[in-house]
C-alpha cells in the first residue's frame, strides 16, 4: 500500500488553522498508518530521514515527550519517512528505540502536501485534526513546548 496525501484529486496543502492533510499508508514495520485514526488526540508528525543529523538529534526528545505526554494528554507521535531507504530507516529506528510508527512516502505525495522542503519538519495537529503549528528544522525542548502548547488538550 502506498502512502497517499488525500483520497483523490489534487492534494490539499498543509496550512495552519486548517485541517491537516490526510496521511494514510504503510509503516516501516508493515502495519497500516492512518492519521484520521488519531482524531481525538493531539498529534505530532515528524518528517525525518536516517541520514539527517538534526533528525537523529531530536528523536530522544520526541521519545521523552511521548513518554511524558502520551499517558497524560493522549499525545500521539507519527513519523513520515522523507527521501530515505526504508531498510536504513528501520535500522535507525531499532538503534534509537523509537516506539512510534513511521509511514512510508515512496512517491513524496505526502511530503508535497505538507510542503516539506527538507527534514526535519514537524507538524503539531490538535485533537480535531487542525494543524496548529509547523516547526522547520530541528525541534529543541523549548520549541516543542511552545508548539505543543497550541495543541495541548
Amino acid at each position: 500500500m502506498l502512502l497517499t496525501a488525500c483520497g483523490g484529486g489534487a492534494p490539499s496543502e498543509a496550512r495552519t488553522g486548517q485541517a491537516a492533510p490526510p496521511i494514510k499508508g504503510t509503516a516501516l514495520d508493515g502495519s497500516t498508518v492512518d492519521l484520521a485514526a488519531y482524531r481525538g488526540h493531539p498529534v505530532v508528525v515528524s518528517f525525518w530521514a536516517s541520514w539527517c543529523t538534526p533528525c537523529r538529534e531530536e528523536f530522544p526528545l520526541f521519545e521523552q515527550k511521548l513518554a511524558e505526554l502520551g499517558p497524560t494528554d493522549g499525545m500521539v507521535m507519527l513519523g513520515v519517512l522523507y527521501k530515505d531507504d526504508p531498510a536504513l530507516a528501520r535500522t535507525f529506528v531499532q538503534d534509537v528505540g523509537a516506539t512510534w510508527p513511521t509511514a512510508l512516502d515512496p512517491d513524496g505525495t505526502t511530503a508535497a502536501a505538507y510542503r516539506v522542503v527538507a527534514p526535519p519538519q514537524t507538524y503539531f495537529i490538535d485533537s480535531d485534526g487542525i494543524l496548529r503549528g509547523i516547526q522547520i528544522g530541528q525541534v529543541k525542548a523549548e520549541d516543542f513546548d511552545t508548539q505543543y502548547a497550541k495543541i495541548k488538550p
